[in-house]
C-alpha cells in the first residue's frame, strides 16, 4: 500500500437557544465570541494549534472549526476527529456556565452538520496527501463520478424543509456544489479544490482538498468515507484508470443522486449511455478490491481498513437488495432516517412537523444536549474508538506523522511558558535575538533533530 496522510476539517454550526423556547437568544457572531472568550483571554487569538497536533479556530462566518492533525491510520483519524467534538463540547459547557452565572436564560449548541435553517451551507473538508505528477488534473477528473455517487454510502442525511413541506435526502452538501474541480473554495464551491497548498515538500507532494462530503456523526461512516476514498486514490496513484464512466453533467448528477434513497438514480454519461449511482459505486468497489487482491495488499491492512472494505461491500449489497436494516447502525443517513421515521410513527406527524426539525438538530448536536452519546450507548450507532482513546487524543498527537513533532513542541513550549509560533509545516521559538524556525517538509517524519534542539533549549 502507498503511504499516505489524511485529515478532516469540520466547520460547526452554532446557536444560542433561549431556554424559554425561542429559537435563538443571540446571533452566531455573539455566540461564537462567547464560546472563544477563554481562548482569546489566554492567547489573544481565536486561532490555536493544540498539543494533539490539530488546529482549533474561528472561521469566516462565525463557524467554529477544527482541523485534525495529519493521520496515517483510520484509528488515529477517528480519535483525533472525535477529540475535536469533545473539545468544542467542553468549550460550550464553559460558555453555558458563564451564561447561567449571568442569569441569562440561554444555552449554546454546536452542530456537526452542513446546512442551517436559513439555507446557509458550511463544510466538512477532507485532505489527502498525493504525489506530485504532471497528470494530476486528469486523475482528479476521473475521481468525480466516484465522489458524486459515494453519498449513497456516506451521506449524513438531510431533512430538507421548504414552503411548509419536508422531504429526506442523502446529502446535505449535494445541492450546494457548483463545479467539479476549481481553485476556488467558496464562490465556486467545487467538489475538489485544486489550490496548490501541499503543506509539505512542493517537489514531492500535493494535497487533494475534497469539499463535497458531509460531516458524519457515526464512526463507521467516517471510517468508510475516508477509507474508501483512500483506497480509490491508491488505485489511481498506482497507474490504474477509472475512465469507463464519466458523467455528462456532474452537478446535475449529484443532485439526482441525493434525491434517490434507493441509490438507483439514473445518471447520463458523456458517451450517451446511462448508469445508476449504485452501479457506478459497485464498479468502483470491484475495480479497487480486485486491484488490492492482485497486489496482495489486503493482507497488509490494519483491522479498521479491513472493516472499511467489509462495510463498503455490505452497504452496497444492502442497497442492491432494497433492505438497509443490516447497516442501520453504521451508515449515517440510514440511522438518521430510521430515527426520524420512528418518531413520525410515535407522534403521528409528517416530516414537516417542527418536532422533526428539532430531532434533526439534536442528531447533529455535539454538546451534552445531543443524541449521539445515548445512541452509541444503546447500540444505535456503532463506535470504532473508545472514550479513553478519544480523551487521550484531546491532548496527545498521532504518533505516526509530523503531527507528533508539532504537538510535542507545543506541549514543551507551553510547559516552559515560552512564546512560539506554529503552522502545518513549521515551528518556531521566539528568542532574545529573534525567532528560530524549523521547516517540517516531511509529513511522515515523527522526529526532527532541529526541533529536538529547540526543545532542549526550552528545558535548559
Amino acid at each position: 500500500m502507498l503511504a499516505r496522510v489524511f485529515g478532516i476539517e469540520t466547520e460547526y454550526g452554532i446557536t444560542c437557544a433561549a431556554l424559554t423556547g425561542e429559537s435563538s437568544l443571540m446571533g452566531a457572531e455573539e455566540a461564537a465570541a462567547l464560546l472563544f472568550a477563554p481562548l482569546s483571554a489566554r492567547s489573544g487569538s481565536t486561532n490555536s494549534f493544540l498539543t494533539n497536533g490539530a488546529r482549533l479556530y474561528l472561521d469566516i462566518g462565525a463557524h467554529p472549526e477544527y482541523a485534525t492533525a495529519e493521520c496515517s491510520t483510520l484509528g488515529e483519524l477517528l480519535a483525533n476527529d472525535r477529540a475535536g467534538d469533545v473539545l468544542y463540547a467542553q468549550m460550550a459547557a464553559t460558555a453555558n456556565h458563564a451564561l447561567a452565572a449571568q442569569e441569562v436564560a440561554g444555552k449554546i449548541h454546536l452542530f456537526k452538520n452542513n446546512h442551517d435553517a436559513q439555507g446557509n451551507s458550511y463544510g466538512s473538508h477532507e485532505n489527502y496527501l498525493v504525489r506530485r505528477r504532471r497528470d494530476y488534473a486528469t486523475r482528479l477528473e476521473e475521481m468525480i463520478p466516484f465522489l458524486v455517487t459515494r453519498q449513497i454510502l456516506v451521506g449524513a442525511g438531510y431533512l430538507c424543509r421548504q414552503d411548509g413541506k419536508a422531504h429526506f435526502e442523502l446529502s446535505q452538501r449535494a445541492s450546494q456544489m457548483y463545479e467539479a474541480v476549481s481553485t476556488a473554495s467558496t464562490n465556486a464551491r467545487p467538489m475538489i479544490n485544486t489550490r496548490d497548498e501541499p503543506h509539505g515538500d512542493m517537489e514531492l507532494y500535493r494535497r487533494m482538498h475534497v469539499i463535497v462530503g458531509d460531516s458524519n456523526i457515526c464512526d463507521a461512516t467516517t471510517a468508510l468515507k475516508i477509507g474508501m476514498t483512500r483506497a480509490v486514490l491508491d488505485y489511481i496513484e498506482s497507474g490504474k484508470r477509472l475512465k469507463k464512466y464519466q458523467l455528462l453533467e456532474p452537478m446535475r448528477a449529484i443532485r439526482q443522486t441525493s434525491l434517490d434513497l434507493s441509490g438507483k438514480a439514473v445518471l447520463e454519461c458523456v458517451d450517451g449511455s446511462t448508469i445508476t449511482a449504485l452501479d457506478l459505486q459497485e464498479y468502483v468497489f470491484e475495480q479497487v478490491l480486485s486491484f488490492y487482491q492482485t497486489q496482495a495488499w489486503l493482507d497488509e491492512l490494519d483491522p479498521l481498513q479491513t472493516y472499511v472494505f467489509q462495510l463498503w461491500e455490505k452497504a452496497l449489497l444492502a442497497l442492491r437488495a432494497g433492505d438497509t436494516s443490516s447497516i442501520e447502525c453504521e451508515i449515517d443517513w440510514v440511522a438518521k432516517l430510521k430515527l426520524l421515521q420512528h418518531y413520525q410513527e410515535k407522534l403521528g406527524v409528517s416530516l414537516a412537523d417542527v418536532r422533526m426539525a428539532r430531532l434533526d438538530l439534536a442528531w447533529h448536536d455535539i454538546t451534552n444536549a445531543g443524541l449521539r452519546t445515548s445512541l452509541e450507548q444503546q447500540g444505535g450507532l456503532r463506535t470504532l474508538v473508545t472514550p479513553t482513546q478519544i480523551a487521550s487524543a484531546t491532548t496527545l498527537p498521532p504518533q505516526t506523522t509530523r503531527a507528533k513533532v508539532r504537538g510535542d513542541f507545543i506541549a514543551a513550549a507551553l510547559d516552559a511558558r515560552r512564546d512560539y509560533e506554529v503552522d502545518w509545516a513549521s515551528v518556531g521559538l521566539f528568542t532574545g535575538t529573534g525567532i528560530q524556525s524549523v521547516n517540517l517538509k516531511d509529513p511522515f517524519a515523527v522526529v526532527d533533530e532541529k526541533v529536538e534542539a529547540l526543545m532542549w533549549e526550552l528545558e535548559s
